[in-house]
């Protein structure tokens, strides 16, 4: 039992098992931030500027009776592009991108 959990606990030091479990904790905290400034902030703003009541949102059109929610599409758009520029500056500012350059040079 002892010589199973040294070799659970070298696995974890060596894959960044913790590390990867902290990112996908953060990330998904970030996510969850970022959605609400879109949604509290970012789409009354728009909504203001398209004339729409409800925000980006509810932005459509029709064709041939088709209801295209282009507005839905562009704010889940945004949510992504927001997202990612947060987690590319914080792993560049945080200088993340040079960690695992050091594991490939020892092999």
């Amino acid at each position: 039992m002892k010589k199973a959990l040294g070799g659970f606990m070298d696995f974890v030091r060596e894959q960044g098992v913790v590390g990867l479990a902290v990112g996908l904790v953060l990330g998904g905290a970030v996510a969850t931030l970022v959605k609400a400034l879109i949604d509290d902030f970012v789409n009354p703003l728009v909504g203001i500027i398209l004339k729409s009541p409800q925000g980006l949102k509810s932005a459509y059109f029709k064709v041939a009776g088709a209801k295209f929610m282009y507005g839905d599409f562009l704010n889940t758009l945004i949510n992504f592009l927001v997202i990612a520029a947060v987690i590319y500056f914080v792993v560049h500012g945080l200088r993340l991108d040079r960690v695992d350059r050091k594991k490939e040079s020892t092999k």
